[in-house]
């Protein structure tokens, strides 16, 4: 596996042996159906991640004073299948040296392998499709058939989605005979995000979850360049009382499907600071 050498994403200056949390992006976007370009998001998320500040005032935490190591980008593979046995190796040598990752996509099929280098996870997703197709175009590791993948591997009642209002009636109808439990926007704004994850928190009743954010779970007017935009989304705010949630039980963490060419800068802005709200809430837990 090789690495390449890019631009470290802001504070990201501890050495790998000291660090809690280790960093790295995996630009690929193979099976993307709309837009893509998400391959470029690593270094633009790296680039806007130099705007904030490092303090973070609600949590009392500084980010230079946080152990964390920025990996570089994991090499381009000829195909879908070698890319993700790669990030599934790389992530269990994270996660085997007691780290925790955050990968920076990239398409989202590429939050399977980082769930397969964990032992007795749960997993909440954020997103806008449901991605539960069994097979896409006739691949089975396209990014549409990713949490069908995710369930396959942990069982549902270790999975939950949330944002959701999209998906085909086949997705729908798997969802609701295999009782994967999902939470759409509009469910999210009538019981709020609070009552949300108090209720997801529950259901799981675990300690160690994965979080991944698909970013078109935002609504498009705060995240426009995604892959596959979708309206009526959630806001930033409550992705941020999410990570808020999950974060004393988060030991892996993602965020992928960012398109930058479709804006200028603002999502990966958007990107960098979650990446950044989930390193300070889970450190002030």
């Amino acid at each position: 596996m090789i690495l390449l050498p890019t631009e470290l994403f802001a504070d990201a200056n501890s050495e790998y042996a000291d660090a809690e949390f280790v960093i790295f992006g995996a630009p690929f976007d193979e099976t993307s159906c709309f837009r893509s370009g998400s391959k470029r998001a690593p270094s633009e998320i790296r680039k806007a991640s130099y705007n904030f500040e490092p303090y973070n005032a609600q949590y009392d935490v500084d980010l230079c004073d946080v152990p964390f190591f920025d990996l570089s980008d994991i090499k381009l593979s000829v195909s879908v299948d070698e890319m993700l046995t790669n990030i599934r190796n790389l992530v269990g040598e994270i996660v085997n040296d007691g780290k925790i990752p955050i990968m920076m996509g990239g398409e989202h099929s590429l939050t399977y392998p980082c769930i397969q280098a964990f032992q007795n996870i749960s997993t909440v997703v954020l997103d806008a499709h449901l991605d539960l197709r069994n097979e896409y175009e006739g691949y089975k590791q396209s990014h549409a058939c990713v949490s069908r993948r995710i369930i396959e591997e942990i069982g549902d009642r270790n999975y939950v989605s949330i944002g959701i209002r999209s998906g085909a009636k086949e997705e729908y109808d798997f969802a609701n005979k295999n009782d994967i439990r999902f939470y759409t926007v509009n469910r999210t704004q009538a019981e709020s995000i609070s009552n949300v994850m108090h209720d997801v928190v529950e259901y799981l009743n675990t300690d160690r979850i994965y979080l991944s954010i698909d970013v078109d779970a935002i609504d498009p007017a705060y995240a426009p360049a995604v892959g596959n935009p979708e309206p009526f989304g959630m806001i930033p705010n409550d992705v941020k009382y999410v990570i808020q949630s999950l974060a004393p039980y988060t030991v892996g963490f993602d965020l992928v499907e960012i398109s930058p060419d479709y804006d200028h800068g603002q999502t990966a802005l958007l990107g960098a600071k979650l990446i950044r709200e989930f390193i300070a809430a889970k450190v002030s837990r």
